[in-house]
């Protein structure tokens, strides 16, 4: 469903530092601009209230998740939630193990080819390009002649609606959005502009 989700929008909301009070307006504004992955990052004002929150208010047809998970144990409290997606900086065997395990996607952070084939030897389903500010778009193009056919990967950290295209171009097959989406303090209105715009541009590159 990770893949069928972002073949509608190759879009994933990045929410770090969203409240549980907050969460339910600014899901339903992403939403109906057309985000259908949400990523709350663990290191958030108790985030799995919000990930519970987030699940309980959408449609069911949005998927939501956890970032910056970092260890088999948040993991679990993730799922408990009843977030569906394990988002990590980084590809730490033993977490990409229990989020398979618990029969959660998984999109590990990789800066490497190493790093990509092992996340995909343990069943990573998309793989996170982190930090793109670090990565050419020639990185990409010359990643996906090497690893296997069909792999998606997503650029984070420092995407806008403008440079989007560089990395499409490359064969980037989505995009995560951070703080050019979503920062703590912003209104309700200032998201869903900023996500009419991402999916505006998204749009333009299909």
């Amino acid at each position: 469903m990770l893949k069928t989700a972002l073949a509608q929008n190759g879009l994933i909301a990045i929410l770090r530092g969203v409240r549980p009070d907050e969460a339910e307006a600014v899901g339903r504004a992403l939403y109906q601009a057309g985000f259908r992955v949400i990523e709350v990052p663990l290191n958030s004002p108790d985030p799995y209230t919000s990930i519970r929150t987030l699940r309980d208010s959408l449609p069911a047809d949005c998927l939501i998740g956890a970032g910056t998970v970092l260890t088999p144990e948040q993991v679990e409290q993730v799922k408990a939630a009843g977030g569906q997606v394990i988002v990590m900086p980084h590809s730490d065997a033993k977490v990409l193990r229990a989020a398979k395990a618990a029969g959660l996607y998984l999109s590990p952070g990789v800066a490497t080819p190493t790093e990509a084939f092992a996340a995909l030897a343990e069943g990573a389903d998309v793989l996170k390009l982190f930090p793109a500010e670090q990565m050419a778009p020639a990185v990409i193009k010359a990643w996906l002649a090497v690893l296997p056919a069909g792999t998606l990967l997503l650029p984070v950290g420092g995407i806008t609606p403008d440079n989007m295209q560089v990395f499409t171009d490359a064969g980037a097959k989505g995009f995560g959005l951070g703080s050019g989406l979503f920062k703590p303090g912003m209104t309700v209105e200032q998201v869903a502009s900023r996500a009419q715009a991402y999916v505006a541009a998204w749009k333009a590159l299909s």
